[in-house]
């Protein structure tokens, strides 16, 4: 793999935003998912399990609010979890429970935030009673 190649240089971010890590295309193992440029195999992408997948998008969140999630406010831990929802997050086994440490708040908080996202969702799709 050329580090400097273009087409490395493009899906980098993406490889970086889901945890992945970037291999020689003849080092790729049955999981890893090899990725060609103009008929060449040109990188390999090796994905983290799922449970990796979650801490590395909790850091990025982290990164991105530029604070521990725990001290963000609570419409902003709500934006999180619509985040965390749509990405997976919950489908994860213990998912919950992490997200909640990571939040600094309640298992019992996460679903309320969960059910709360839902009903924005249903709000928005004009689905549910009229408010």
């Amino acid at each position: 793999m050329t580090d400097d190649h273009p087409f490395v240089e493009a899906v980098r971010p993406l490889v970086d935003a889901l945890g992945g890590e970037m291999v020689d295309p003849a080092e790729a193992a049955g999981d890893d998912v090899v990725l060609a440029w103009e008929g060449e195999d040109v990188v390999a992408v090796r994905l983290p399990a799922l449970s990796d997948s979650l801490d590395h998008l909790l850091a990025e969140l982290r990164r991105r609010h530029g604070m521990p999630l725990a001290e963000l406010d609570r419409r902003t831990k709500q934006q999180v979890v619509r985040v965390l929802e749509t990405r997976g997050a919950f489908s994860v086994r213990h998912g919950v429970e992490t997200v909640a440490a990571a939040l600094g708040v309640s298992r019992f908080t996460v679903y309320n935030y969960l059910n709360y996202v839902n009903e924005q969702r249903a709000r928005e799709a004009g689905i549910g009673p009229e408010g």
